[in-house]
């Protein structure tokens, strides 16, 4: 589907669905815009059910003011339009009431986004708008003069959050990615001091743009359809699952010892298609593709590791919060666990990007799940829904330490029952 062709109707409907279903506005709450060349607004009705919104709840503002549509337009209708008045280069306009971002917005704080790269350079600088009237003309200016300042994402004191882009999609992957560093840095706040990235760090980010030569691919065999297919339903299960959101999030599958499939970077992971996966082939992309910038990090452990089936990397914010503060990621929680992860290990985020073979080497089906601090965490596994229980796992295995917290003291498998898993499960004993 390609969401850019969709009429502003369908787009808000869209989007709204995902923000509604994510948890991250109620019912009745938030609002959406769409402003066309011609001039008109479309934009979400007001007191609507936005879990089962339809394309004809959608009023349309015309330039001349006339309002067209079944039900009354948001009340929020004036500071749409004072964004769009102060920032021409606009297009679409949001307001939502996610709980985490909730949580900076009664504390008058704004989310540092300096904790990942992606997330920095996706929400860029965070503006703080002072509280107005609901509906009011006051607030309308109060939003828009933030926005005029350069911000693209603004927390409202005591009202959630406002953002924009050039599309909808745009405006919709600030709030997500934004609502992520939220959720990650209130989690990372009983762990311990969080720790940010640097300018020169988040340069390294910038610089890891692979350039790959490309190849003419003529046939596509069954197999490799089937594949194509099933990293298609890993990424939307995972998107589904809060492992990973619309930017962030990568996951490959190996075809034979020269040939992998990858996901492409710069696309919505909600939007993913067959057709929009791309083929490794002896260090060739897919004509006319971009592979994630992951690609040669996937293609030294797929070379280094032949066992290796899966490589898959994300963003959830429970395991995240550990890769953003000092604590130390414990797996010895219940069989399961300790079982399909092993020991994890956390490794500096330098490494990622200087040292890419030494953590191709650091990984593996023996030490299969890797933290890179303020980064991601990264797993592998001998096919790919092995390595997306992998992914699963751990998320559940930060949340339940995180609630530990909050319940009593932890208490880990002992060390003589975890040589016992070891022996029984695998044969031998580290």
């Amino acid at each position: 589907m390609k969401f850019e062709n969709l009429h502003p109707r369908d787009q808000l409907v869209e989007i709204m669905n995902r923000i509604y279903h994510n948890g991250m506005t109620t019912l009745t709450g938030g609002n959406l815009s769409i402003l066309e060349d011609n001039g008109d607004i479309w934009i979400t009705p007001s007191a609507i059910d936005k879990g089962g919104l339809r394309p004809e709840d959608i009023n349309c503002i015309k330039k001349d003011g006339i309002v067209v549509g079944l039900h009354k337009p948001s009340i929020e209708l004036p500071f749409h339009q004072a964004i769009y008045k102060r920032r021409p280069d606009l297009r679409a306009v949001l307001h939502a009431h996610p709980p985490a971002l909730v949580t900076f917005s009664i504390s008058h704080l704004v989310p540092n986004t300096s904790i990942i790269p992606q997330a920095n350079r996706v929400c860029g600088p965070i503006g703080f708008a002072p509280y107005g009237m609901p509906g009011s003309k006051q607030l309308g200016e109060n939003i828009a003069t933030t926005f005029a300042e350069g911000f693209n994402s603004v927390i409202l004191e005591n009202h959630g959050m406002a953002a924009a882009g050039k599309s909808l999609l745009d405006a919709y992957h600030r709030l997500e990615t934004l609502d992520f560093c939220a959720r990650t840095l209130i989690r990372a706040a009983v762990l311990g001091k969080v720790s940010t990235l640097s300018d020169q760090q988040l340069a390294l980010f910038d610089n890891r743009t692979p350039h790959l030569p490309e190849f003419m691919h003529e046939s596509t065999s069954d197999d490799e359809l089937e594949k194509r297919n099933q990293l298609v339903d890993i990424v939307h299960r995972a998107c589904k699952r809060y492992l990973m959101i619309s930017t962030e999030g990568v996951a490959s599958v190996r075809m034979n010892d020269h040939d992998f499939l990858i996901t492409p970077t710069g696309l919505d992971r909600h939007l993913l298609e067959a057709d929009d996966v791309v083929l490794v082939r002896d260090g060739k992309r897919e004509q006319g593709k971009n592979p994630s910038r992951a690609v040669m990090l996937h293609t030294m452990i797929y070379q280094k590791h032949p066992e290796i089936q899966s490589i898959i990397s994300a963003q959830s914010p429970n395991i995240v919060a550990y890769a953003i503060t000092e604590s130390e990621f414990e797996s010895k929680l219940i069989p399961e666990s300790y079982l399909v992860l092993l020991d994890v290990p956390k490794v500096p985020f330098e490494m990622l990007y200087e040292q890419p073979q030494t953590l191709a080497e650091t990984i593996s089906i023996k030490t299969p799940v890797v933290i890179i601090e303020n980064d991601c965490v990264l797993v592998v596994g001998d096919s790919l829904i092995n390595a997306f229980d992998r992914m699963e796992i751990a998320e559940f295995s930060a949340i339940a330490l995180h609630d530990t917290l909050f319940v009593g003291n932890l208490v880990t498998i002992g060390r003589k029952d975890v040589q016992d898993l070891e022996y029984k499960f695998f044969g031998s004993s580290n």
